[in-house]
């Protein structure tokens, strides 16, 4: 008798990026208004409407990809400790960084664990690639989209460093 039908890790794997975008998205929706329109951007940042239409295409394709090694590798097993943990890791630095940048108003602390996870981004895509070579593919966005927001964050905090 089969207790998990078979598209159900597919679909928990694809989804579970998302849970860390909610969470944040509350965060970031109370401080848009005020705190983050008072900031001085570049001429480049994009539009506010657009983080959210990327972010969840970002995390369904990261969270895809993360099922691809899962499966590929026969499930969670010494094999799959450092792809799945480096993945875990920048996960978990991607679901902090809202609450640092958005709730705290931490820019420098924003933008280190925006380089963090880029890196560990960077170390799973490269672990990836040997194991399924869609799964990397499908983190080539997410390190590209990270690329800009590291800049995009770089410059918000200099040009709003002595702003409370």
């Amino acid at each position: 008798m089969e207790v998990v039908p078979a598209w159900a890790p597919a679909v928990g794997f694809t989804l579970l990026p998302h849970a860390g975008g909610l969470f944040g998205s509350k965060i970031t929706k109370k401080e848009i208004p005020v705190w983050y329109e008072s900031l001085q951007k570049p001429s480049w940042c994009p539009p506010n409407w657009v983080f959210a239409p990327v972010w969840g295409t970002l995390y369904t394709s990261m969270g895809y990809g993360s099922y691809l090694v899962w499966k590929e590798l026969g499930g969670f097993n010494e094999k799959s400790v450092v792809p799945l943990g480096l993945y875990a890791g920048q996960l978990a630095l991607n679901w902090a960084w809202t609450p640092i940048f958005f709730g705290a108003h931490k820019m420098g602390w924003g933008l280190a664990t925006l380089l963090l996870m880029t890196g560990t981004a960077a170390a799973t895509t490269a672990s990836w690639y040997n194991i399924n070579k869609t799964a990397a593919y499908l983190m080539l966005p997410y390190l590209a989209w990270l690329t800009m927001a590291s800049a995009l964050n770089y410059r918000i905090w200099k040009d709003n460093r002595n702003k409370k």
